[in-house]
């Protein structure tokens, strides 16, 4: 079966606003982002990329058209399936409000627990990622043979849910995963198993240097805006 290459899209507005999005319209790469996303076919250029999968959010389109301009004859393809999760009520506040919300203690202890208020479930939001991805897979194998590479452009719940389901993780685990913006993530699909074979790939170390002010426990809902 095909190998899937994941990348989220790079850094936005609202990462470095410190909101989270969700579906909220008009949200862009900020210039970092843009600079990563034009990094971008540079990073994959020894990888034989079939077919172009992206959420249609805008943060994710503009991440992978430096990819699409540089190769004319790959094709993408836009699914909602892994689009954004669905915050509901929480899309657009401000990160620091929402830890104040008793719902963020259930989303980073017990997320398979969750309903955003006026979204979806994250059980769903898995879901319905994973359909998508073994959807394409078989698609993938029948158009371009066993061995093929294709790329989705998601974000980080999305991703980390989807790395989570390869390692037969439980969704109450997923928030231990970290995907930076514009990093790559690798996973090689077999009969029988997933294999991760990357996992938040950005090329360099600078988000591990030391900070003045330590990262807290709390993973970042939404994937946060990667190094400094």
């Amino acid at each position: 079966m095909p190998t899937l290459i994941l990348v989220r899209h790079g850094r936005s507005t609202a990462n470095t606003a410190a909101l989270l999005a969700g579906w909220t319209p008009g949200v862009a790469l900020d210039e970092r982002g843009t600079a990563q996303a034009a990094a971008l076919p540079a990073r994959l250029a020894e990888l034989p990329i079939t077919e172009v999968v992206t959420s249609p959010l805008q943060r994710c389109q503009e991440t992978v058209q430096p990819l699409l301009d540089a190769r004319p004859g790959l094709r993408a393809h836009t699914d909602e399936r892994i689009g954004e999760a669905h915050y509901g009520e929480w899309s657009g506040r401000k990160l620091a409000e929402l830890k104040d919300e008793p719902l963020m203690e259930v989303v980073q202890a017990h997320p398979s627990a969750v309903a955003f208020p006026g979204g979806e479930s994250m059980r769903a939001m898995q879901t319905r990622a994973a359909e998508a991805v073994r959807e394409w897979n078989a698609r993938v194998e029948r158009d371009h043979g066993a061995d093929a590479v294709y790329l989705m452009c998601s974000h980080g719940d999305i991703i980390k849910s989807l790395v989570a389901d390869a390692l037969g993780l439980h969704l109450d685990l997923f928030q231990r995963i970290s995907v930076e913006p514009c990093s790559v993530t690798a996973i090689r699909y077999t009969r029988l198993r997933p294999f991760l074979v990357r996992l938040g790939d950005t090329g360099d170390f600078a988000s591990l240097v030391p900070r003045e002010e330590p990262p807290g426990t709390d993973a970042t809902v939404g994937g946060g805006a990667g190094a400094p």
